[in-house]
């Protein structure tokens, strides 16, 4: 007995050393997989290069509405906020007094004519008699005096007879072109005019409507050295687009119609203004807007990353690319502009460049990745985007 018990030991014993070898395997340390990462080459062609500019839209058509002569306000005959036509009265000013005026200059214009009448032919009398030798110099002198004052008398009654003329027509006020008025700011039977103009309402031209943008410094200097830019010459021709807060894209086409002749030395920018046509008034003024416009419509070759591809450091902005070892390295870029849905990269990256385009959080500089294609590739994107 003593004997099977001392084998069963010894076999225990030597087993030992082989179980012990094989938790050691097992325990053995194993490194992770690398992590995935979506990779695409960058989109090459051709595009145009805009310049992505924030503006306001304005009416420059904009007038107050005054009461250019005194008297009670009569008439309002528009509704606040209503669309007018050109010469569509407004306001009426009591008229009488100054119908009442024009009466007065228009006899005033008849006593003088009737005195021009009177003295015309006495002076072609005397005129006569001193041709033929049996006149007077003195009384032709007198005729030709009273003959000059009445035609002057009659000059300054048709002048105050023009000036009643106006002031009964300024007791109408009309619309000085198409547009939207706003709301009246004197009541039926207030008394207006008066030493000053009063202030009726205001009047605004929408179509069409312009935009307000300012070009930076930088971009003022590209445009310049660029000979296929922005010139005075082709103002009108020039595309710009416009896009509101609310609104995908730019889909408000319109041209340039102005560019102001120097930059501000206070802001750096040099102004422009645009012009939209607006015949459904679905712009209006003082709204914030997205302008878009290209400052040569030459194509250029460009390269192209999805905006997420893209992040940003104290450096600036950078991708992640994955070399031929499958190793990640940062490149800092500089961008461009965004063009169907893509970021131009003006330098920093090659065409033949893999760019992580997904995955980017699990990607460390200098660490391998497990690269994989994306699908679609951003090249395919670009063409659906086209």
């Amino acid at each position: 007995m003593v004997g099977r018990f001392r084998t069963c030991v010894w076999v225990i014993l030597a087993a030992l050393p082989l179980a012990v070898a094989a938790c050691k395997d097992e325990n053995k340390y194993v490194a992770p997989p690398s992590p995935k990462v979506g990779v695409a080459q960058p989109v090459s062609r051709e595009v145009i290069r805009y310049l992505d500019l924030t503006g306001n839209t304005v009416s420059l058509d904009k007038v107050d509405l005054v009461a250019r002569v005194d008297g009670f306000l009569q008439q309002i005959s528009y509704k606040d906020g209503a669309m007018v036509k050109k010469g569509d009265p407004l306001f009426t000013i009591e008229p009488a007094p100054y119908k009442a005026k024009m009466a007065q200059a228009e006899a005033a214009v008849t006593v003088a004519r009737a005195a021009v009448d009177q003295t015309e032919p006495e002076f072609q009398r005397q005129l006569s008699l001193m041709q033929r030798g049996v006149g007077s110099q003195a009384k032709l002198e007198t005729a030709r005096k009273d003959r000059d004052e009445a035609l002057a008398n009659l000059q300054k009654a048709q002048a105050a007879l023009e000036l009643a003329k106006i002031e009964l027509g300024y007791t109408n006020v009309t619309a000085p072109f198409d547009g939207i008025v706003t709301t009246h700011l004197a009541a039926v039977g207030a008394l207006v005019g008066g030493s000053t103009p009063t202030k009726l309402a205001t009047i605004m031209r929408l179509d069409p409507i312009y935009v307000t943008a300012n070009f930076s410094e930088q971009d003022v200097l590209r445009i310049i050295a660029d000979p296929s830019g922005i010139s005075t010459a082709d103002l009108g021709k020039i595309p710009i687009e416009l896009g509101l807060m609310n609104e995908t894209g730019y889909p408000h086409k319109g041209v340039i119609d102005y560019i102001a002749p120097q930059v501000d030395a206070s802001t750096g920018t040099l102004r422009l203004r645009g012009v939209f046509e607006n015949s459904d008034y679905g712009l209006l003024p003082g709204l914030f807007a997205r302008v878009r416009l290209a400052p040569s419509q030459n194509p250029e070759q460009a390269l192209l990353v999805p905006e997420t591809a893209l992040g940003s450091d104290q450096a600036g902005r950078y991708v992640l690319v994955v070399d031929g070892n499958n190793i990640v390295d940062k490149r800092t870029v500089a961008v461009g502009p965004v063009i169907d849905g893509l970021r131009v990269i003006e330098k920093g990256l090659s065409r033949d460049d893999r760019v992580i385009v997904s995955g980017a959080m699990r990607a460390i500089p200098g660490q391998k990745v497990a690269p994989e294609p994306v699908a679609p590739t951003l090249a395919d994107r670009a063409n659906a985007a086209r």
